[in-house]
Order: structure tokens, then C-alpha cells, then sequence
């Protein structure tokens, strides 16, 4: 055996030792509060892969789309083709800067979040992903309070997947797992239009 790989050898065995000592120590399971914010693309992309791999588990899934609704999806187009047992609502009216009716946007904000409020109160759902919930937080369209209230009561065995930009701080102290999206590039910058498939 080359001494490089006599390395290489010696190197993966620290990491699996590693690995193995903090897996004998973690031994709490509980429901996660999982949140993918930043101002970079593949954040409802993220959440919607959790939510395949839930289906796979056999976990039941909703998703509230917040905001979104002007234009149709191709997850929500996906679920009802594939008749996937995800329970998906979309109850946004698109951009907020395309309504410019704030008593609109807060209206829309409260129903998808009823909705919402029924889905995590639901003891049937394993997982519940409230999809650009961070934008109506961050435009004040619910209040922060009332929202993290229900979140720090949810059941302990149910995971919650918040995706948005500009989370708040105080959601981000509560979330057990945070993903901030950088954005390096942007196909918008070079004028190409939002792609079928890619943005929606």
C-alpha cells in the first residue's frame, strides 16, 4: 500500500471515529423546525426534496404556498399528475409588488395562514412546509409573535419546513436547522427570462 493511500487510510478512520462518537451521542429525536432563508435560489426547491424523501419514509406532508399563486407550479402541477398523497395548497396572489394593496396581501396572508394553523394542528401530518411564510413575516402580514407562538406549540414528532428570504431573527434562534442560500450567480443579471422547470 503507497504511503498516500496509507494516509488517506488514516485519515478516513479519524473522521469515522469522529463521526461515530457524535452519533453515540445524539440521542434525542423530536420534530425539527428546519428553516432555508437567504437570498440566493433552491430554497422551495430544498423543501420540496425533504418532502420527497418524507414520502418515501411513509410520512404524510402539506405544504401552504404563501405568496405564490399568480403563476402556476410545477410541484403543484407534479403532485396532482402524480396524484401524490402531499396535501398542497397555494394561496398566495404572486409578487406583493404586483398587487401594491397591502389590505390585500395581509388578507391572503391570513387565509394561507388558517390554513396553515389547520395543517400543523392536524396530528395525521408528519411534516408541514410553509413555503415563503419568511416574506409575509418580513413585510409584517402576520404578526411575528402569533406565528412563533404556534410554532413553539407544535407536536413534538412534527417536523416544520419555513423557506423565504430575510428570516427573522427570532425564527432563526427557535429553528433547530438553518440553510442560508448565497446566490454566487443569477441568470437574471445576463437578462435570460425565468425558465419553465427552474423558477416555476
Amino acid at each position: 500500500m503507497s504511503s498516500e493511500n496509507i494516509d488517506h487510510k488514516q485519515k478516513m478512520m479519524r473522521r469515522d471515529e469522529a463521526f461515530e462518537r457524535r452519533m453515540a451521542g445524539a440521542t434525542r429525536e423530536k420534530g425539527l423546525l428546519i428553516v432555508h432563508t437567504g437570498a440566493g435560489k433552491g430554497k422551495t426547491t430544498a423543501a420540496l426534496g425533504l418532502a420527497f424523501r418524507a414520502l418515501g419514509q411513509g410520512l404524510r406532508v402539506g405544504i401552504v404556498q404563501f405568496i405564490k399563486g399568480a403563476i402556476a407550479t410545477g410541484e403543484a402541477a407534479l403532485v396532482g399528475r402524480l396524484n401524490l398523497p402531499i396535501e398542497m395548497h397555494t394561496l398566495g396572489e404572486g409578487f406583493t409588488w404586483k398587487t401594491q394593496d397591502r389590505e390585500r396581501d395581509v388578507a391572503a396572508a391570513r387565509r394561507a395562514w388558517e390554513k396553515a394553523v389547520g395543517l400543523l394542528r392536524d396530528p395525521t401530518f408528519d411534516m408541514v412546509i410553509l413555503d415563503e411564510l419568511n416574506i409575509v413575516l418580513r413585510y409584517d402580514y402576520l404578526p411575528l409573535e402569533e406565528v412563533l407562538g404556534e410554532l413553539s406549540r407544535r407536536r413534538e414528532k412534527l417536523h416544520v419546513v419555513v423557506t423565504g428570504r430575510n428570516a427573522r431573527p427570532a425564527l432563526v434562534e427557535m429553528a433547530d436547522l438553518v440553510t442560508e442560500m448565497t446566490m454566487v450567480k443569477h441568470p437574471f443579471r445576463d437578462g435570460i427570462k425565468p425558465q419553465p422547470g427552474i423558477e416555476f
